[in-house]
């Protein structure tokens, strides 16, 4: 009996994850750790039974059509999948995976990390050692003071499980209030202590608005400028969700213009953001390079999960996590 055909967008996986694969099945990878080659990958598909993906791969009718009715399952190493057109997919019959869960407490500790270091400057401090601001200000009352947690409204924008998580981290730093907003009220708020409320009312009441919710057409461009002029002049938005919640231009003007104080993003439109784009001049934005799920635990957890639903779906088991 043939073994399963796969191919796999990058060499640089979990090592664990990798081995798993071929001890099953013939593996093709991409062999540069970068996102593929959009050739590579249309020629390199065709007739595998699995794929293994990155968000960086757009899983279009193009690329299904070029791997043909071989293909039967397709594993992303991720929780959004805003990559992957779902329709197509299911429209041919091919399993979907990915991994929820696995990244939950890695991403919610970099979310309030982003915030720590957004609210009290601590990027533009650091860069007061090396520019020669320190040596030169003599002290200052108010010299790089930024915004404490305690006593603040934290606002969370999707209350779902990294949502949740956040929402638990910011409890210690004794905010006086956690609000939420969504499609549903959560029961699980209730253990945290949040408040369900308008997107509107989240806006207007909070000092930092923390977007964890998926990117789907309700959630696309949410952040726009109409949203900006309604929260406070003092408030600092952060992003850990996807780029595409927060329309970027109107963001410039927010943070240019002080109608918000600061912004700290982890996640940009496009991805790598370059460097020489309008965000990377503002002191008031802190900018990392999507690096919330980014501990050795939770990427490790997320390529094997990965491997296990392609597995799973080859042999016709129930995935551990499937999305279509």
């Amino acid at each position: 009996m043939s073994r399963p055909r796969l191919l796999v967008t990058r060499p640089d996986i979990p090592p664990e994850a990798l081995a798993m694969l071929r001890e099953r099945c013939d593996v093709t990878t991409w062999d540069h750790p970068r996102p593929v080659d959009r050739s590579f990958f249309l020629d390199h598909v065709k007739g595998v039974d699995g794929l293994f993906c990155m968000v960086t791969e757009k899983i279009d009718k193009e690329l299904l059509d070029a791997a043909g009715p071989s293909l039967k399952v397709i594993g992303t190493m991720s929780v959004g999948h805003d990559h992957i057109d779902l329709n197509e997919v299911k429209a041919r019959g091919i399993k979907v995976g990915f991994t929820p869960n696995v990244l939950t407490d890695s991403t919610a500790e970099l979310a309030v990390a982003l915030l720590l270091m957004t609210a009290r400057r601590l990027v533009e401090a650091r860069d007061q050692i090396t520019n020669g601001g320190w040596a030169g200000c003599a002290w200052s009352p108010l010299w790089m003071c930024g915004q404490g947690l305690a006593g603040s409204t934290a606002g969370i924008v999707g209350l779902g499980r990294i949502g949740q998580g956040v929402a638990a981290r910011l409890r210690p730093f004794n905010v006086s209030k956690i609000l939420y907003t969504g499609r549903t009220e959560k029961p699980e708020a209730r253990d945290l202590g949040a408040e369900y409320v308008t997107f509107d009312d989240l806006l207007a009441r909070s000092d930092f608005v923390i977007i964890t919710c998926a990117l789907n057409e309700s959630t696309k461009g949410l952040f726009n400028e109409a949203a900006f002029k309604k929260m406070k002049k003092t408030a600092i938005l952060i992003n850990t969700s996807r780029g595409g919640t927060v329309d970027q231009a109107a963001l410039v003007t927010a943070l240019k213009s002080g109608q918000i104080q600061a912004a700290g993003l982890d996640v940009m439109t496009p991805e790598p953001l370059p460097s020489d784009h309008e965000l990377t001049t503002l002191t008031n934005c802190t900018l990392i390079p999507h690096v919330g799920s980014a501990t050795v635990k939770s990427r490790t957890d997320m390529a094997t999960l990965t491997s296990r639903n392609i597995l799973a779906a080859l042999d016709g088991s129930a995935m551990p996590a499937q999305l279509c």
